[in-house]
């Protein structure tokens, strides 16, 4: 009985983790950027129950079956999938439209594939790069950016944008001035919105959006606020295109002329999140969770009645 009450009560945990999941899902269907995190639970290992020992079975053994003891929410992954763009004609919106491919693999719905020895495989992903305030490298997807009074181009959330030389790109030409508009190329170069010359800082070098590569998005950790960040150790999943000459090599291809990727000025990527499969999910944990909170009012009923009422006799 106490068995029971425990699987019951598991059962409620994992359900409130997949809703929790799923509503936080819903909260971000209007954010830039956001991918669609998925609740995945399974279960405890099974016992096998047996009936040992005893006279009546002469000293042996007798297989009963498996008992199942519970279920968890193990891991949250989120869903790299690209987002629909939406165009806002604001000049310093950008999006990442993204399908990198890869060789003899083909991608299905949710960016995953086998290769020839049936292992998986996920469809690497381009970011933008930024830095946190206490000057670390974060990822984001979300390019609703804005420039502050020192012309530096920040993410809504305060992370400075990184340009091609690794540092944070600060809008102002070569003699100190203010750039109040700039024209980007598909590949993330920064022009004159006037002239169409190339923009550059004061070391002489053409400013940009510094894009990195990331081969399994799913080693990403999220942080909050639309940004990434890898663990220690694991840096080298992540390749930053410097002078975004890294997608022309043989490796990633012409990623203009190919259209595996491109940015898009004056667009936003909306999110990934499908609101009526969400709203499906949320109903089927909430009826989830009602059942296993029947069984624990069952199983409390039960318990009442063997200390109240069977002790008495």
């Amino acid at each position: 009985m106490i068995r029971g009450l425990y699987t019951a009560a598991a059962g409620m945990i994992a359900e409130q983790r997949k809703h929790d999941t799923v509503t936080n899902n819903i909260a971000n269907l209007q954010t830039a950027g956001y991918k669609q995190v998925n609740a995945i639970s399974r279960s405890f290992p099974e016992m096998l129950i047996a009936l040992s020992g005893g006279q009546a079975s002469g000293g042996t053994s007798r297989q009963i079956g498996r008992l199942n003891t519970g279920v968890l929410a193990e891991e949250d992954p989120s869903l790299y999938v690209q987002g629909d763009l939406k165009e806002t004609s604001n000049k310093f919106d950008f999006a990442i439209a993204s399908n990198i491919e890869s060789p003899n693999l083909e991608f299905n719905g949710t960016g995953m594939a086998f290769d020839a020895d049936g292992n998986r495989v996920f469809q690497r992903q381009l970011f933008f790069t930024v830095q946190s305030p206490e000057g670390e490298t974060r990822y984001s997807r979300s390019g609703n950016f804005e420039v502050n009074a020192a012309g530096e181009l920040m993410t809504a959330e305060g992370y400075r944008v990184l340009g091609l030389d690794g540092q944070p790109i600060v809008l102002v030409d070569a003699a100190g001035r203010a750039i109040p508009e700039v024209k980007a190329t598909e590949d993330g170069r920064f022009l004159n919105a006037v002239t169409g010359e190339p923009l550059r800082n004061a070391a002489g070098q053409q400013m940009g959006l510094l894009l990195s590569v990331v081969e399994d998005p799913n080693r990403l950790v999220r942080e909050g606020n639309s940004v990434y960040r890898v663990n220690a150790g694991e840096e080298g999943t992540v390749t930053a295109l410097a002078d975004n000459a890294g997608v022309r090599n043989a490796e990633f291809g012409n990623w203009v002329d190919t259209h595996q990727a491109a940015i898009r000025q004056g667009y936003l990527e909306q999110s990934n999140v499908d609101p009526a499969q969400s709203m499906v999910e949320l109903n089927n944990a909430l009826r989830a969770y009602e059942a296993n909170q029947k069984m624990v009012q069952y199983y409390d009923r039960s318990l009442e009645k063997a200390v109240n009422e069977v002790g008495r006799v």
